[in-house]
């Protein structure tokens, strides 16, 4: 049976998130991390930087719902456990995955 998950840190996430440039591994334009800071690829160009933190900017909003959160092993999406080390963290056909594909700014 599924539950609502409740973000322990929805206190720490802003209206605005912070957001944070630096290099990222691979081909990972971004990341969200559970206090709701998004870190950008700064090697991006602005154009895709923005698509970059739009896409990002769903899975804050995702955090703060409580459909969202992660841990070094596992994520969490509306009470059901994802391991992550037999995923392909940002497929598109993960569900949180799909949400933020679906929403993002496509230019």
């Amino acid at each position: 049976m599924g539950y609502k998950m409740k973000s322990n840190v929805g206190s720490l996430i802003k209206d605005e998130p912070v957001i944070v440039k630096k290099n990222l591994a691979g081909d990972v334009h971004g990341e969200t991390l559970n206090d709701g800071t998004i870190v950008i690829n700064k090697n991006l160009s602005p154009v895709q930087q923005k698509i970059a933190v739009s896409h990002e900017k769903v899975h804050v909003d995702q955090i703060k719902r409580g459909d969202l959160s992660y841990d070094e092993n596992f994520v969490y999406w509306k009470g059901k456990k994802y391991p992550r080390k037999t995923m392909s963290e940002g497929a598109k056909n993960l569900p949180w995955e799909k949400e933020a594909y679906n929403k993002q700014k496509k230019k």
